[in-house]
């Protein structure tokens, strides 16, 4: 995927990863978010001997998805 795509991919992924956690962030870091989430996201998937972030599909964006949500956990988690 091109830089813009992730872009884009972290934005949709970020913000409904805060929409669900109730976060609100501004949507620089709902981006930020959103890429890291792919990243934690991919990283799960292969523990368990599943493909990651495969493109801008369904598939991909759920993965993004619960990565994103483990971030956001874990960032709220920190912070108490």
């Amino acid at each position: 995927m091109g830089i813009l795509l992730w872009i884009l991919f972290g934005a949709l992924v970020g913000v409904v990863a805060s929409f669900i956690m109730k976060s609100e962030l501004g949507i620089v870091l709902d981006i930020v978010v959103g890429i890291i989430g792919a990243i934690i996201g991919g990283w799960v998937m292969s523990l368990i001997n599943k493909s990651g972030v495969t493109g801008f599909n369904l598939y991909s964006f759920l993965v993004a998805l619960l990565g994103a949500i483990i971030l956001l956990a874990l960032i709220r988690a920190l912070r108490k």
